[in-house]
């Protein structure tokens, strides 16, 4: 007989453990629902809710005239499809109609179809939808000729202006453009990202176990701010022309890329700029693909040495150290040796002229005798070069002028300072006519702008107006007296009227024009088996000047840079392109100085606030 296997320990030690799990369970469970209870309607309520931010619309862009849109933003519509709510038929048909509709090649029809054909719950099919087809879009869905697919708005940005070349849009460069997520890229569009966004509109909301957000339980946290204006000091009339100088010299010297800026040398008010090849900003995407660095402009973001435009810093110098007069006779010899003989500096042809009176040799542009200018401006080379540097750094050269767009570089590694790293003869000879220096184009322009216009430096700027708030005109920071500034005005126009070769090409009948020009070999780090060389046939040719109404008192200037172009005519001392940098700044300055009203009602907002001029 089997014993008994019922025990009443057995049974109280169970009672036990189980009275003392639920004691547990119990105890958790209040701990849950009492001491964290807020905690975990908190995280509860987190899982369920979302933030929901929507952009407010972005600020126009407007030239000078406040009439002309450079930049707007539409409303364009986005495709999406919801995939797991279609049969295999709707998936096929709808992918069939949508090809057709949408204009798709046999790629991008694939595409779509193995999009269509996901179980997925929400697919963006294309974006951008134009207008049209959204109504064949709306049409076929009333007609049940598609399923399950939406249309929803969102905001473009637009660039409605055609630039003065194909497949351009006007001042590309000088704008940018907006990114997929709304934020500026280069140009305008980046550096005045905050005050054309504006601030969005957040709203708090909860979804539904499928993710989905239950509009009707929004809540407004922040109803969030549009974006503002801003009206440009380009003038769109002359910034056309602009380009279409640029693309006819590009085509015609074969260049890298042609450069121009036209400044008012009193307010720093940049009327017209750009570099070509340029490139469309409502297609950045493709240009993305492609050519990313067609973004990058050349005005602000990319030094080179300029040649012999840089002699008339040289002559700033000099003249204001009293070193040298215009009438100081210099002889020019064909080589200059330096360094006792281990380096030397020769003019273009490598010849001399003898005896020269200075303003003659800056005319003439001769390297020999810019650089024993330089080299007499201190009792040594150390001296010298503590001077010129110095004037370069007065001149804004080695940092940031402070244009109000994106990505200006400072050059400040290519303006060597003689007090951290000593410069010999050559360094300091090379400089005085602009080689082994580096600067960027609006340095040059904003340089030169102080040399004429009664000594001061000017920021340039291309913003005008910030909604209806003027910006206030600054006259900018004296760096040179006005003496010295009227001898340096006449020194320009002793350029292009001493020498045939410049005047035939150069002035402007009825007007003031001064400027200086330059050609400038190009260093190839990469050639050479990485020991570096000199470019063959390419040079970098340069031409700063400026325009007048009225004797004395310059106008306008306008800076150019040809990069790379290819002469037709090459022997020494003579390295011509059909289109010279000195003959594009004629046909830019006559446009500019020719452009209906930009000077008249430059001259009657300066009324208030008078520029200083030139004695």
């Amino acid at each position: 007989m089997l014993g008994r296997t019922d025990s009443r320990i057995r049974l109280l030690v169970l009672l036990v453990v189980f009275v003392v799990a639920s004691l547990a369970l119990v105890s958790r469970l209040a701990f849950w629902q009492v001491v964290e209870r807020d905690w975990l309607l908190d995280r509860a309520m987190a899982q369920t809710t979302v933030r929901l931010e929507t952009p407010s619309q972005r600020g126009s862009i407007y030239d000078r005239s406040g009439t002309v849109a450079l930049a707007s933003t539409v409303d364009r519509d986005r495709l999406a499809a919801a995939p797991n709510q279609m049969t295999e038929a709707e998936q096929e048909q709808t992918a069939t109609q949508l090809s057709g509709m949408l204009r798709l090649d046999e790629e991008a029809a694939a595409t779509l179809r193995a999009n269509l054909s996901s179980d997925r719950a929400y697919v963006v099919i294309a974006r951008d939808v134009l207008p049209s087809t959204s109504e064949r879009i709306r049409a076929a869905l009333s007609a049940g000729r598609i399923a399950h697919v939406s249309l929803e708005p969102e905001p473009v940005r637009v660039y409605p202006q055609e630039g003065g070349g194909p497949d351009s849009t006007l001042a590309a460069h000088l704008l940018g453009f907006v990114n997929r997520e709304g934020v500026g890229q280069y140009g305008v569009e980046q550096f005045y990202q905050s005050t054309l966004s504006g601030s969005p509109r957040t709203a708090i909301a909860q979804r539904d176990i499928t993710g989905r957000v239950l509009q009707d339980t929004a809540h407004v946290e922040d109803s969030g701010e549009p974006g503002t204006d801003l009206r440009l000091t380009i003038d769109a009339g002359l910034q056309v022309t602009l380009e279409q100088e640029l693309l006819a010299a590009w085509i015609a010297d074969k260049a890298k890329n042609v450069s121009a800026v036209v400044l008012d040398p009193y307010t720093g008010e940049i009327y017209a700029m750009a570099t070509y090849p340029s490139y469309d900003a409502n297609d950045y995407r493709a240009i993305a693909a492609s050519e990313p660095s067609r973004f990058i402009d050349p005005i602000v973001s990319s030094v080179y040495e300029p040649g012999s435009v840089f002699k008339m810093m040289t002559a700033a110098a000099a003249l204001e150290k009293g070193t040298v007069t215009p009438g100081t006779r210099i002889k020019d010899v064909g080589t200059l040796r330096l360094d006792k003989g281990r380096t030397k500096v020769d003019n273009a042809n490598r010849q001399g002229m003898g005896w020269l009176t200075f303003e003659d040799a800056i005319a003439w542009s001769r390297n020999v005798v810019a650089a024993k200018v330089a080299l007499g401006l201190g009792r040594n080379t150390k001296k010298a070069a503590t001077t010129l540097h110095a004037m370069w750094l007065r001149l804004g050269f080695g940092q940031p002028t402070g244009i109000d767009v994106a990505g200006e570089v400072s050059g400040e590694a290519y303006v060597r300072d003689p007090a951290i790293s000593p410069w010999r003869q050559i360094d300091l000879a090379n400089g005085a006519f602009g080689q082994g220096v580096a600067v960027t184009p609006i340095q040059l322009a904003t340089a030169y702008a102080a040399l004429v216009n009664g000594g001061r430096l000017v920021q340039p700027h291309v913003v005008k107006a910030i909604g209806n708030r003027e910006i206030p005109i600054s006259t900018g920071e004296e760096v040179l007296s006005k003496k010295l500034s009227k001898q340096l005005t006449r020194l320009m126009d002793h350029v292009v009227t001493e020498v045939p070769f410049y005047r035939d090409r150069t002035l402007i009948q009825g007007y003031q024009v001064g400027g200086k020009t330059g050609t400038a070999q190009i260093w190839d780090p990469k050639a050479n088996k990485g020991r570096g060389a000199w470019k063959h046939n390419k040079f970098n040719y340069s031409f700063v000047g400026y325009v007048a109404r009225e004797k004395g008192r310059p106008d306008l200037v306008v800076a150019i840079r040809i990069e790379e172009g290819t002469p037709t005519t090459l022997r020494v001392g003579q390295i011509e392109m059909p289109v010279m940098s000195f003959a594009l700044f004629r046909r830019i300055a006559h446009a500019a100085i020719t452009t209906p009203d930009l000077l008249t009602l430059r001259d009657a907002s300066l009324q208030a606030t008078p520029a200083p001029s030139a004695p």
